[in-house]
């Protein structure tokens, strides 16, 4: 008797050797699928090698059908491979498993680190932008720990390899064993090791963490990927850490049909991917990020843009899918558009401020920092990121003088607006009391026609300088001058009182210098530290005494309301009120009486140069006569010097 198994016929044989056939029995226990042929244990019944499918008898005689595993993907000819996505959009996370979780602070965290590939560990990087209470995927790092190398996807497209940055195209370059190329739509960086390879996308806005291995065995992947739902605490990385932690903002008003576009992953052309990809995880994600952030940036798009690219990594492409859901063309906008660490990169718009950064200007409703002031100039710094939002332009602003524009700090995007005595940009100076005050304002370009149709901007500062007040020092004439330091306010300079033998200035009398009575002497009352382009010296009186008190009960005046004693013809005044220093000269005399101690005392104001003449002018040689009301900037000043035979 004869019999087929799995196809195979098997003969009788004589048992007994007589010649006879007698019965075997034989074990044709198996799988019959449909009343078919009988197949033996662990045979394959059917076979489908480009989906790496089909169907076998198992060791307990039972159909069953085969595929690759839940995070395998076939390559054809029946051969699976280890093969599983990680999105990482916004603050949310979907790991390798579709589990969601969602950043909520602004820290550095382990993406995926396995045993499998102990020399790569990929990172990512999250900061808030338009609100406090939400952060965003800000950059991805990968690193090789064996070398120590350190490489950085930034938002702006820049690849930077231990802070150098690379120039990229679409062509590969191998980079200490990583493969880095970038095109319209954002950077790739591909890295094989451990029989094992990892590819990183990062667009600026959503990074893509792909895992290739072999088949049989899931690699244990610790990090966000690995497990999104582990403690967000564990997995931070202390060394990247900011200072500043997430505070929920005021919420906006949560509009729930905004989620809705979250839903159009269920719907056709998505649904062409469902079996490959849950879309379960991406709407859920989209929900948690769209319900309290507002739409903008392109962000009804973005998690739509990350499950269409996820299933692109396996071939499936989606048809018109952003004509349906009017999403524009991928690319990647930031790339080129390079901002500051308090600034981050928005659609269309360009570099914004960070929340946690404008917080202070928005809560003043400011533009920028205080005006610093110094002695004889002013400056004011704008932040670029809110001129921005308000949709200025920086290098339409000028001061008064339109040729005074802002200059821009390329690494801080901060404009500055400055001008000086020097350069005064239209600088208006007037006096309040004791103090002097520089005004000017940054407006836009004015309007060659009687009407604009941009919008207006001015912005008016201010500088007050508060002046020095009556300060008094005496010194007898073996001291060879007086020296007086003065600071009050921004102001800081010195004043010297010094007397000479000759008209040129050129010897000055000294501790041993005999002067007789009747001998001419030249006075000097200099200055240094003041700036000449803005304020002059004004000698307002000069006066005898013979005590050290500029009040003593003996008063003999040589200079009176800024101009010559008429009564003493030896009294000379020259360049008074023309510049930082001023000169006279007379002869000397003595109290008459036993007094030989005499006290010269000169008193002084600071003049507003601008739109003012400042030197008195005297009729006759002696007496002062005003031409206008002089503009003087501080209480006057005394300076004394002591006299003695």
């Amino acid at each position: 008797m004869d019999a087929l198994v799995n196809g195979t016929k098997v003969d009788t044989f004589n048992a007994t050797g007589s010649g006879a056939k007698t019965e075997a029995y034989f074990d044709i226990s198996g799988c019959r699928p449909s009343g078919g042929a009988l197949f033996r244990y662990d045979a394959v019944i059917t076979s489908y090698p480009e989906t790496c499918s089909g169907q076998m008898c198992d060791e307990t005689a039972v159909v069953r059908n085969f595929s690759c595993g839940p995070s395998e993907r076939c390559q054809g000819n029946n051969t699976c491979m280890f093969d599983s996505t990680c999105t990482v959009s916004g603050p949310a996370v979907i790991d390798i498993h579709g589990q969601v979780n969602s950043v909520q602070d602004r820290c550095a965290y382990t993406l995926m680190s396995t045993p499998s590939v102990p020399d790569l560990q990929v990172l990512a990087n999250f900061q808030e932008r338009r609100r406090k209470d939400v952060s965003f995927v800000d950059s991805v790092t990968l690193r090789l720990n064996t070398t120590g190398v350190r490489i950085d996807l930034k938002q702006d497209g820049r690849v930077q390899v231990d802070n150098t940055t690379l120039t990229l195209n679409s062509s590969v370059q191998l980079i200490h064993g990583v493969e880095l190329s970038k095109d319209q739509t954002g950077v790739i960086a591909k890295v094989s090791l451990s029989n094992y390879t990892t590819s990183v996308f990062f667009d600026g806005k959503t990074a893509q963490i792909r895992l290739k291995g072999p088949a049989g065995k899931v690699p244990s992947l610790q990090g966000l990927c690995g497990n999104s739902s582990s403690s967000l605490s564990e997995l931070r990385l202390s060394a990247y850490k900011h200072t500043t932690t997430l505070h929920p903002s005021v919420s906006h008003s949560v509009l729930l049909h905004l989620c809705n576009s979250c839903n159009l992953l269920k719907a056709a052309p998505f649904t062409a991917c469902h079996s490959d990809i849950d879309p379960e995880p991406y709407i859920t994600a989209c929900n948690n990020t769209l319900c309290k952030y507002p739409v903008v940036d392109g962000l009804n798009c973005q998690f739509l843009e990350a499950y269409a690219r996820a299933c692109s990594l396996h071939n499936i492409t989606l048809e018109g899918w952003r004509s349906n859901v009017s999403c524009s063309p991928p690319q990647a906008f930031c790339q080129g558009k390079i901002c500051s660490a308090h600034e981050f990169c928005a659609e269309k718009t360009g570099c914004l401020c960070r929340a946690i950064f404008a917080s202070p200007y928005r809560s003043t409703d400011t533009l920028g920092d205080p005006t610093v002031c110094s002695q004889n100039s002013a400056s004011i710094t704008l932040v670029g990121c809110l001129l921005m939002e308000k949709g200025i332009d920086y290098s339409a602003l000028h001061l008064k003088d339109q040729n005074c524009t802002g200059q821009m700090d390329e690494l801080t995007n901060m404009v500055t607006f400055s001008f000086n005595s020097s350069r005064t940009c239209g600088m208006e100076v007037s006096t309040n009391n004791s103090q002097l005050i520089y005004k000017n304002a940054i407006m836009t370009q004015n309007s060659s026609g009687i009407i604009t149709r941009n919008s207006q901007f001015y912005i008016d500062f201010s500088c007050f300088y508060t002046q020095p007040g009556i300060k008094t020092m005496g010194f007898r004439i073996r001291q060879i001058s007086v020296i007086k330091q003065i600071v009050s306010g921004t102001w800081n300079y010195t004043l010297t009182m010094k007397a000479y033998t000759d008209a040129g200035r050129t010897k000055a009398v000294e501790s041993n210098t005999k002067i007789q009575l009747n001998q001419k002497i030249w006075v000097g009352l200099e200055t240094d530290g003041l700036d000449g382009n803005s304020v002059a010296v004004v000698t307002d009186s000069c006066w005898a005494t013979n005590q050290a008190l500029s009040n003593g009960s003996l008063r003999y005046d040589l200079i009176k309301k800024g101009c010559a004693n008429s009564a003493d013809q030896t009294v000379k005044v020259e360049r008074n009120g023309q510049g930082t220093s001023s000169y006279f000269s007379f002869n000397m005399f003595q109290f008459s009486g036993n007094s030989t101690d005499l006290y010269l005392h000169c008193k002084l104001d600071l003049c507003v140069t601008q739109n003012n003449t400042c030197n008195p002018v005297c009729s006759g040689g002696s007496r002062r006569r005003r031409s206008a009301r002089l503009t003087y900037v501080n209480a006057p000043t005394l300076i004394t010097m002591a006299w003695t035979d």
